[in-house]
């Protein structure tokens, strides 16, 4: 693969993770974090993990994630749920979301199992949130 398409699939790839992640704050997500695990997974690029109020706000962002994807050209390859809702995942293949309840989120600790990857930031610029 020559490093012009890796650019370009990469920059799509990032600019999904960061307005998804912004989505899911939007949405009143808590501690919303975008992880580059590029080069540490051989599952994906970026993992999106937030921890949500209830069960019903995470498949709404879930849902809005999926909406938010095909407007980027990342279309859902899977999304699943634990049987108890606290724990769901959104798999787009480059980025996969992962919604929690906090104390589910806390258990699994998926940012110690990505400990050496760099923390993505997604905020917006001051003057587009005033």
């Amino acid at each position: 693969m020559n490093t012009t398409r890796t650019e370009h699939l990469d920059g799509g790839a990032i600019g999904f993770a960061v307005d998804a992640a912004r989505l899911a704050e939007d949405r009143h997500c808590t501690d919303v974090r975008v992880l580059d695990v590029r080069g540490l997974s051989q599952v994906c690029d970026y993992v999106i993990v937030a921890s949500g109020t209830s069960d019903r706000q995470a498949r709404s962002v879930a849902s809005e994630l999926e909406d938010l994807g095909k407007g980027h050209g990342m279309e859902r390859f899977r999304s699943s749920c634990d049987e108890a809702s606290t724990w769901t995942v959104v798999d787009f293949v480059t980025v996969v979301a992962h919604l929690f309840e906090p104390s589910r989120r806390a258990y699994y600790d998926l940012e110690s199992l990505w400990h050496d990857a760099p923390v993505v930031p997604f905020a917006r610029d001051a003057e587009t949130t005033s």
